[in-house]
């Protein structure tokens, strides 16, 4: 649980994710039609993925991916992004993390 929470604090929106993870994907393009560049860890490229897995599920991911945090506080996986997104309160979340260039 050290190592993710290490990871997800490192940058300012971070998201675990699984490279033939469709969700993941569609959480990653929100982000980035939002302006934002995530911080993407693959998990299934690290030796570590079971463990990682493990402690999302125990930090409280409904799901272990897509995880999102934020400012190194879980957002949570797709159905919370998504309905912080709908309701508006998502932009205001990663305002700071917006690129002006992109």
């Amino acid at each position: 649980m050290d190592k993710v929470m290490r990871m997800s604090s490192e940058r300012g929106v971070v998201i675990f994710t699984k490279s033939s993870c469709c969700l993941c994907y569609a959480v990653q393009i929100l982000f980035r039609d939002l302006r934002v560049q995530p911080t993407i860890y693959e998990i299934d490229t690290d030796p570590d993925c079971r463990e990682i897995e493990k402690a999302l599920l125990r930090i409280g991911c409904s799901t272990a991916v897509p995880a999102v945090f934020v400012n190194g506080k879980l957002v949570g996986s797709t159905n919370e992004v998504m309905s912080l997104h709908l309701s508006g309160s998502l932009v205001p979340l990663i305002k700071p993390y917006q690129s002006l260039l992109y």
